[in-house]
């Protein structure tokens, strides 16, 4: 009944029952289970949200938003069925402002899209998580990536959201300022509320200006601890890079396998450092001499694009490497931790694999104490998964024990659910009541990130 009203109120050309758009919506690149949707909806604007909301109000039926399907803890599987919600055609720029830095964009615009955009302009939205995924995905995970040594997660590039509510009430958390001490946070709550508490359908960012020069540059360790080591060594000394990634001996070797790289097959750090060509001279000799001091060896520069690219396309590649070995399937962790505590908790990731006698590697965005663990195990040998997932669990646990969190940027979904009491304590009842109450009949997205 609730398909025939959405047929009529929205028309026929925005909702969907095929099988392939209903497995396309099942499931994300992780592992957890796949569950259709009863329908999939491709809302053309705001109005057509609201539609949908009404209808789902009016019927009792759960809503799931969709972005690129891009997401590694489970956030799109419609667990209870009900409504898809995809925003593909919901992919405009609203407003730019190239003068004050700032557009407003639909959440169906993907980051590439965005950027082909704004670098015209010499401006650049600088949040990579890899995938080309959404806007509103990113802003509903608070994506982050290589680059959030120097600019943070999605959250930080936020103005505003217009935010549809589930009684229909349509919502600004911010404005087009770049600062404001009025009123609560809105925007943070809702960034990173993976669709649990409302619609996002229009995001305003913040940009920045593209630099000047840009030069990348790596080098190898005996050890991922002391890669680690080498890398709170970077930040302490104040270098401002860009990127800063940690990929450990057996990952160099996984990827040099699956795309043909020629990288030394050891622990390794890469980086990235921008700005005037003159400052990323001195910087990048600096810290070349910090890493020779430390004992690294296999020191590179790639000033070339072609050579940068080549690097950050292989880091990228990294998770594919390991996905696509045949009949093999993945997991992994991606905790974050104070960089204190960097060294250690890497050292520990290290073993927990080791000891779990499979395939399986140790990487991340160590700029800012995020890193991941990937494991691939056979779903057909008994043991193995468990293995894999003992092998995650035992990792999340210790990050939060040091004073860390259990995900640095995948988000909670499916995946990170257990560990919320742990973490948040008392908060997590918080949470429940903020939910209840900007969704009392739990209509947006149910069964993640807490049980409801």
């Amino acid at each position: 009944m609730f398909i025939q009203q959405l047929i009529e109120r929205l028309g026929s050309e925005k909702v969907s029952q095929s099988e392939t758009e209903l497995y396309r919506h099942s499931h994300d690149e992780s592992s957890h289970q796949a569950v259709e949707p009863d329908v999939v909806c491709f809302p053309e604007g705001r109005k057509d949200v609201e539609i949908i909301m009404a209808v789902a109000r009016e019927f009792k039926v759960p809503v799931t938003p969709f972005g690129a399907g891009s997401g590694l803890e489970g956030q799109v599987i419609p667990i209870k069925k009900g409504i898809s919600i995809n925003f593909e055609r919901m992919n405009n720029v609203v407003k730019f402002s190239p003068e004050d830095l700032v557009i407003t964009v639909q959440p169906g615009i993907t980051r590439l899209q965005l950027n082909k955009i704004v670098n015209r302009h010499g401006l650049m939205f600088p949040i990579d998580p890899g995938a080309d995924a959404t806007i509103g995905g990113m802003v509903a995970t608070n994506a982050s990536g290589t680059t959030a040594v120097r600019y943070g997660s999605t959250r930080d590039q936020l103005l505003d959201l217009e935010v549809v509510l589930a009684d229909g009430t349509v919502i600004h958390t911010g404005t087009n300022a770049k600062k404001s001490s009025s009123g609560y946070h809105l925007t943070g709550l809702f960034a990173g509320s993976e669709g649990t508490l409302g619609i996002i359908t229009e995001i305003t960012l913040r940009l920045h200006g593209i630099p000047e020069h840009t030069v990348a540059a790596r080098c190898t360790f005996d050890t991922p601890k002391a890669c680690a080591e080498a890398a709170q060594t970077i930040l302490l000394s104040g270098i401002p890079v860009m990127r800063m990634e940690l990929v450990d001996e057996d990952s160099i070797s996984q990827v040099n396998q699956y795309g043909g790289y020629g990288f030394p097959v050891c622990h390794s750090l890469f980086f990235e450092f921008a700005g005037t060509m003159r400052a990323v001279e001195e910087e990048s000799k600096l810290a070349e001499q910090l890493m020779r001091d430390l004992g690294c060896e296999n020191w590179e520069v790639a000033s070339g694009s072609k050579e940068r690219m080549e690097i950050w396309k292989a880091r990228h590649e990294m998770a594919y490497a390991y996905q696509h070995v045949k009949g093999m399937s993945t997991t992994g962790a991606d905790v974050c931790v104070p960089i204190s505590r960097l060294a250690e908790l890497v050292e520990f990731a290290r073993k927990l694999i080791d000891e779990s006698g499979l395939t399986g590697g140790v990487l991340g965005h160590v700029g800012d104490g995020n890193f991941h663990t990937i494991i691939i195990y056979d779903p057909n040998v008994a043991g193995e998964k468990e293995k894999a997932e003992y092998t995650n669990e035992a990792l999340a646990l210790r990050a939060i024990e040091v004073g860390g969190t259990c995900t640095g940027e995948h988000g909670v979904g499916l995946g990170k659910m257990k560990f919320q009491e742990t973490e948040h304590g008392a908060a997590v009842a918080i949470m429940k009541q903020m939910k209840r109450m900007l969704d009392p009949d739990c209509l947006l997205n149910p069964g993640k990130i807490f049980l409801d």
